[in-house]
């Protein structure tokens, strides 16, 4: 098993910045994709963004592609979403996610773990 712990979401105002992160714990890998989803009220859980095991792959929506940046510390077993430029359509519920396979990272049903969630809410 395979545990995931979101923190840093919050209440910004749009253009603002927020840091997500997410800790891994229990039986993890040497190779693993982690990822970030997000689920806005109504709304299918869709990608925001992965990152391979080595950091050096990352892979964007193109709703985030350069306002969101992911980054991964292996030795702490941790995912960041830095979100910059923030807008109210960011707002949602922020997932963590752990994959094991090589397979499309955009697609949900490719990862393993979820964690529970975190909030985020951008006020216009």
């Amino acid at each position: 098993q395979v545990q995931l712990v979101e923190s840093g979401g919050g209440l910004v105002q749009a253009g603002g910045s927020l840091r997500l992160s997410c800790a891994a714990s229990g039986r993890t890998f040497s190779s693993y994709y982690m990822g970030w989803f997000r689920q806005a009220p109504g709304k299918e859980r869709e990608f925001v963004a992965a990152i391979n095991w080595s950091g050096g792959n990352a892979y964007y929506a193109d709703s985030v592609q350069g306002r969101f940046t992911i980054s991964r510390d292996n030795a702490k077993k941790t995912v960041d979403l830095q979100m910059n430029s923030l807008k109210p359509e960011d707002t949602a519920v922020y997932y963590c996610a752990i994959k094991y396979s090589d397979y499309d990272v955009s697609a949900r049903r490719n990862y393993d773990y979820w964690g529970q969630g975190t909030q985020v809410t951008v006020s216009s």
